[in-house]
């Protein structure tokens, strides 16, 4: 199959990064008429941003516990992350391999070339190798997408209002004009709201984009749709403190953690239901093309 555009996705994206970018803008006024040295926070929190950007797997891999893994060690795996880079026009990524039994996977890298594509021995041992390789699939999606270093970009602003709402008042009761700078720390408040469900709602989208990629690369949206239904059946039954420590991750994972409270209030994935009616339907859709 060849890589298809869909524009109502697109244009949902599009229109989500534009109000994102709406809001910024008055956010950044607010700020500026409100604190002399708003400068110091921004290029420090600036450089914070940068550190992440070129260092995101690095950091991903660290915070799973994850190394990464010779094609002598898991030659299966190599193999298959190999010849589906080749189907999706992509350099093969470094590999991963977390030992966890949580049942999960993510990509990480700020481009193509230095991306790294990580899985769980729990999802190696969850599933078959069609569903496998649809799982791989997605997470390539996600790498030619670009999908970290858009997120890393569209999180910048959004983390530069929760630091003001959490320590804007050490800039003081009021700014060089005699204005309450609680105000500034609402405008905040609110700039941080809502940037943080559309960047939810963006990456919501961006995980249709990947499953739809991963149809694409492999041609079998039923693969997908069947580890996504066999890795969410799966998720019931790992232990609590593996998915609390896991829970930080959620970005990234082909399925969120769901359970608790942070997993509810960090939804970054659509349900697992409507991306597997997705698949459905591409699957119908080629059926009908064949």
């Amino acid at each position: 199959m060849q890589w298809q555009t869909d524009w109502g996705l697109r244009a949902r994206m599009a229109l989500t990064i534009l109000l994102l970018f709406g809001l910024y803008v008055v956010f950044v006024g607010v700020l500026t008429a409100y604190f002399e040295n708003l400068l110091i926070p921004v290029v420090l929190l600036g450089s914070f941003s940068l550190v992440q950007y070129f260092f995101s797997d690095k950091l991903a891999l660290r915070s799973m516990g994850a190394s990464r893994v010779e094609a002598s060690e898991y030659p299966g795996l190599h193999d298959r992350v190999g010849r589906l880079s080749q189907q999706a026009d992509l350099p093969k990524p470094d590999v991963a391999v977390a030992d966890s039994r949580t049942p999960n996977a993510f990509a990480t890298g700020r481009s193509p070339d230095s991306a790294v594509v990580c899985v769980t021995t729990g999802l190696l041992d969850a599933l078959d190798s069609e569903e496998l390789e649809g799982v791989l699939a997605h997470e390539l999606a996600h790498v030619k997408n670009r999908d970290v270093a858009v997120m890393t970009i569209a999180s910048f602003l959004s983390t530069i209002a929760f630091l003001v709402v959490r320590f804007g008042w050490l800039f003081g009761g009021r700014n060089r004009n005699g204005a309450p700078v609680v105000v500034a720390i609402v405008v905040s408040l609110v700039v941080w709201v809502v940037s943080f469900l559309l960047i939810r709602a963006l990456s919501r989208y961006r995980e249709f984009a990947a499953d739809s990629g991963a149809a694409t690369i492999t041609g079998q949206p039923s693969a997908l749709a069947s580890a996504l239904a066999t890795i969410s059946g799966r998720m019931d039954r790992v232990p609590e403190e593996d998915l609390r420590e896991q829970a930080e991750m959620n970005a990234f994972f082909i399925i969120p953690i769901s359970t608790g409270i942070v997993g509810r209030l960090a939804r970054t994935h659509p349900p697992t239901e409507k991306r597997i009616e997705q698949l459905r339907e591409l699957e119908r859709e080629m059926e009908t093309v064949a």
